[in-house]
């Protein structure tokens, strides 16, 4: 385990390798995150959704390997386990008192390297809130690679995968540029969403231009969203780049932190 830790000193995540998961979870590395005062901000393997990892990158479909975990969708037999469950293994790592970056090799259950990834986490300050940037680049190997859902698999509306952060909430009013509720963020292009539960508010925001799946009944969860309308072809040798800041702060603080996190670029955080 990893912790990050802001300038002065506090811990607010951690990053965990999650190689000892059950193979049916996709295991993965995933962090671990929580406010100033140490209430957590997500949920690690939740008795609704066990392969929920805190944040973590997670992709239900890579030409059928599945990076998400659990129950794959299969057109006419709905949510089915299968053996497609896929790895990710740290190849190198390096960190630092508030950041970590980390190279990782993306197998299928053959042990074949699909993918390899370049990811950095980061902490910053922001005064009584603080933000995590986490930016990722996946590279095919071998071949081309394609990045299905659940939706573009027949399921419709459920097109997770990407980034992803559960949080630790049953529910939470959500915000977007397109309006209040989750009708208006899920499927939203909105360069920000906010969502807020009790004396905890999750500003977050993505340079990528990626939807956002959004869920705030039951869990909360959220995240931008690689595959939508289609499969999401990945050219040999070709970069998909991921990026994902949530600033953890309280409710009243909103406005300030998204007029803050608005003009963040990679090196602010760095």
């Amino acid at each position: 385990m990893t912790e990050l830790a802001l300038a002065d000193g506090t811990v607010v995540a951690r990053s965990h390798r999650g190689s000892a998961l059950a193979a049916t979870l996709s295991p993965r590395p995933y962090l671990t995150a929580e406010t100033r005062a140490g209430v957590p901000v997500t949920e690690t393997r939740p008795a609704d959704h066990p392969h929920h990892l805190g944040v973590s990158v997670a992709i239900a479909d890579v030409d059928g390997t599945s990076f998400w975990g659990g129950r794959t969708f299969v057109p006419g037999r709905g949510s089915t386990m299968l053996d497609n469950h896929g790895r990710q293994h740290v190849v190198s790592e390096s960190h630092g008192p508030g950041a970590l970056d980390q190279t990782l090799a993306w197998t299928d259950p053959a042990g074949r390297t699909l993918l390899t990834e370049a990811r950095r986490i980061s902490a910053l300050s922001l005064g009584a809130a603080w933000a995590l940037t986490w930016e990722t680049r996946l590279t095919a190997v071998g071949e081309a690679r394609t990045f299905g859902s659940p939706q573009t698999n027949g399921r419709d509306g459920a097109f997770y995968g990407g980034i992803f952060w559960r949080a630790p909430f049953a529910d939470a009013r959500v915000r977007t540029a397109d309006g209040e509720g989750v009708g208006a963020a899920h499927g939203s292009r909105s360069p920000h969403l906010v969502l807020e539960h009790g004396d905890v508010a999750l500003v977050a925001v993505t340079r990528s231009g990626m939807p956002w799946f959004v869920r705030a009944e039951g869990y909360v969860g959220f995240g931008p969203a690689v595959a939508v309308s289609g499969r999401r072809r990945l050219a040999l040798g070709d970069e998909l780049s991921l990026d994902l800041t949530v600033a953890v702060c309280r409710p009243s603080d909103v406005d300030g932190v998204l007029a803050h996190t608005a003009g963040m670029t990679p090196e602010a955080v760095r």
